[in-house]
C-alpha cells in the first residue's frame, strides 16, 4: 500500500500536477481497508472540495490503477471498487449488504491450473473470492 506522499512523487514523476482534489483522493485511499467505489470517494470528497466532479475521481483511480498503486475489484456488476492494497490477497464479500474484507490467507498450494491452460497462459496472479453474509447480515441488522 503506497502512501499519499508517495503517490504525489509518483504523480509528479509521471508529470502529472497535483491539485488538492488529487491529493484528496490519494489520502482517502491510504490504509483504507472499506474497498470504496468512485462513487463513495466523490461523496466523501465533495463537501470538502465543492469543485471535485467525479470525472476527476474516475480519471485519477484509472490513472492509479494503470501504474499498478491500487487494484479495481469487479465484485458488484454495478460499479467498481477499489483496494489500495496491491499485495496479492483474496476477499470475502457479503451478498446480503456488499461488504467487502480482505483475507491474507495464501491458498496457491490449494489451487490447481490445469495444464493445457498453463500451456497457454503465463499465470501472473491470482485471486479467491468468498461470498457469504456477514454478522451484521446473520443477524438482521442490515439493509
Amino acid at each position: 500500500m503506497r502512501s499519499a506522499e508517495e503517490m504525489v512523487q509518483i504523480f509528479r514523476k509521471m508529470g502529472y500536477k497535483i491539485t488538492p482534489q488529487r491529493m484528496a483522493i490519494f489520502q482517502i485511499l491510504e490504509g483504507n481497508t472499506s474497498h470504496p467505489s468512485a462513487d463513495d470517494i466523490f461523496k466523501e470528497l465533495v463537501q470538502r472540495h465543492p469543485s471535485m466532479s467525479f470525472t476527476t475521481v474516475y480519471n485519477t483511480l484509472e490513472t492509479m490503477k494503470q501504474i499498478g498503486a491500487i487494484q479495481e475489484l469487479t465484485i458488484d456488476s454495478a460499479r467498481r471498487h477499489y483496494d489500495p492494497n496491491t499485495e496479492t490477497h483474496h476477499h470475502i464479500i457479503c451478498v446480503s449488504c456488499g461488504q467487502i474484507e480482505d483475507i491474507f490467507t495464501d491458498y496457491s498450494s490449494h489451487l490447481v491450473v490445469p495444464e493445457h491452460i498453463k500451456r497457454n497462459f503465463e499465470i501472473q496472479n491470482h485471486q479467491v473470492q468468498f461470498y457469504g453474509l456477514c454478522s451484521d447480515c446473520q443477524d438482521g441488522r442490515s439493509n
